[in-house]
């Protein structure tokens, strides 16, 4: 059964709500990670708690308990002239020097001498369906 120091293996395929599919390993090997080791949405991991091998699952998470609710403040409007450098049209993906390190941000529009840029995560503000197949879980030592 899966607990909090559980190594898991298992195939995943996260969906929108409306069927979209975004990712799938389902038709690969198994991925395998420590419970609690950050490779997973914390709320995907918690929905896996108590699951055993074999067991599948479908799990809808809500966007607070996913990538987070969308919010207009991370949306930003540059001078055209600032980016200058690229081939600006709705949809590209700019990487930005972030204190942090790099942030990504998504080109929404482009008006004038303005270009607007998202740096929601793009499925911020989305119910999201994960439909997990169990393969392997191994207790792990705890310290």
């Amino acid at each position: 059964m899966i607990t909090s120091s559980s190594k898991i293996q298992l195939n995943f395929a996260l969906r929108l709500e409306d069927g979209t599919e975004i990712d799938s390993n389902m038709d690969q090997s198994p991925c395998e990670f420590d419970y609690g080791d950050g490779s997973l949405l914390p709320g995907f991991e918690h929905a896996l708690l108590g699951m055993n091998s074999g067991d599948r699952a479908s799990i809808t998470l809500a966007p607070e308990s996913a990538f987070g609710e969308w919010q207009q403040d991370r949306e930003h409007s540059f001078p055209r002239s600032a980016l200058s450098d690229y081939d600006l049209e709705p949809g590209l993906v700019i990487s930005f020097a972030d204190p942090s390190g790099e942030r990504p941000g998504v080109v929404k529009a482009i008006d004038g001498d303005r270009v607007l840029v998202d740096f929601n995560h793009p499925l911020a503000g989305k119910v999201i369906q994960f439909d997990v197949h169990i393969h392997s879980v191994e207790s792990t030592p705890t310290d």
